[in-house]
């Protein structure tokens, strides 16, 4: 499952990875650039929902290979259609198989995982993981073939398809069976409402760093597509860590309280990547890139046990919806960056993480089903796991 979701995930990253290369090839201006990004995000945004919501009624394992195909099917055509139009039709039916994907995905998972953290810790270390090789895939592939070689980035979904289809076959019925026939517990929809907002907060950062770090380290280095790539690379490959020492730090701490102290460095590193000149812009995004991931696989969980009833829900929210979210944002900073600077348009994402801080102030850690209480009710002390 995890080496399946990377071979999903690398087109979530390969979208932002292209926007380079359309503004070198096609004079796309900031506003175009990030309207590719905004159409990978906008379509997936609005059926992630649905996808969550037919998950926790029937089990769909058949959509994860098909799902696969179809997102990678969308970038892989992305560099050679003929018009702006049909560039970002062919983005959004990418956006439309990542987000299918996920719900399933995470129901999947969750059965396999049997609720440990740092089991889902390795599902979405995977995605991660795709996310960090995709800016690496996309140079490796269009530095030297030009746009007009993207059909060969199809090859990670043939091999996703494969991996999802071995993987739910040795599952075994477990992950055949319908999330809501076992589903215990009563909803907790503040709360889940409450996480959900800091997520999207998390995601406006993460998806307008995607879209524009590549272009902002070049201008603040005087590097070239190299620099670039490097920062992005750093940003998604720190993901990749982060998540995997969340999980174990969650099972230390609490997950509440890592995803607390997680937003709080986050305020820090984006000021520092914005404001700091020089090389010294990468160890910056390499902190950003901890402060955004280290919490990535505990709102998964920490959404499923708000919403224990609609596992499926929760994992297209937290999962798919609230970062698909995060590129609505991307034309604005878009905008701002064409009529000012690219260093002025980032300069906001600075007090997003500090919102989201905000919104988790107090928060409690649910207990997940069939489990005992904490013994300690206070919102503000790690609750030991």
């Amino acid at each position: 499952m995890s080496v399946g979701h990377a071979c999903v995930d690398v087109y979530q990253g390969a979208v932002a990875a292209l926007v380079p290369y359309f503004v070198a090839e096609r004079a796309y201006s900031y506003t175009a650039a990030s309207g590719v990004v905004l159409a990978a995000s906008l379509l997936s945004s609005l059926v992630q929902p649905l996808f969550g919501v037919l998950t926790d009624r029937w089990a769909m394992p058949w959509l994860l290979p098909l799902s696969a195909l179809t997102a990678g099917a969308g970038v892989a055509l992305s560099g050679v259609t003929g018009s702006y139009a049909l560039t970002l039709a062919v983005v959004a039916v990418s956006g439309v198989g990542v987000a299918a994907y996920h719900p399933e995905a995470a129901r999947v998972a969750r059965v396999v995982a049997r609720g440990r953290h740092t089991s889902m810790g390795w599902f979405s270390f995977g995605g991660n993981a795709g996310f960090a090789l995709a800016p690496l895939l996309v140079f490796a592939v269009v530095a030297t073939g030009g746009l007009r070689a993207s059909p060969v980035l199809v090859v990670p979904a043939l091999a996703g398809a494969a991996l999802c289809a071995a993987a739910v076959r040795s599952a075994g019925p477990g992950a055949r069976s319908a999330a809501a026939a076992t589903a215990v517990g009563e909803d907790d929809w503040p709360s889940f409402l409450r996480l959900s907002g800091a997520v999207v907060c998390r995601s406006v950062v993460f998806v307008g760093l995607s879209t524009f770090v590549s272009l902002y380290v070049r201008e603040r280095t005087g590097g070239g597509e190299a620099a670039g790539t490097a920062a992005l690379f750093v940003l998604y490959a720190g993901g990749a860590v982060g998540t995997l020492a969340g999980g174990r730090l969650a099972e230390r701490y609490g997950r509440t309280a890592v995803v607390r102290r997680s937003y709080a460095l986050t305020v820090l590193a984006v000021a520092g990547l914005v404001l700091v000149p020089g090389p010294p812009v990468y160890l910056f995004v390499a902190l950003t890139s901890a402060g955004l991931y280290v919490p990535f696989s505990l709102h998964i969980t920490l959404g499923q046990d708000f919403l224990p009833r609609r596992v499926g829900t929760a994992s297209g929210v937290t999962l798919g919806l609230t970062v698909s979210v995060g590129g609505l944002a991307a034309p604005a900073l878009g905008a701002l960056a064409d009529a000012t600077s690219l260093r002025t348009a980032l300069l906001p994402l600075v007090a997003l993480p500090a919102l989201g801080r905000l919104l988790l102030r107090g928060l409690r850690e649910p207990v997940p089903p069939g489990a005992a209480a904490p013994e300690r009710a206070d919102p503000q002390e790690p609750v030991a796991r």
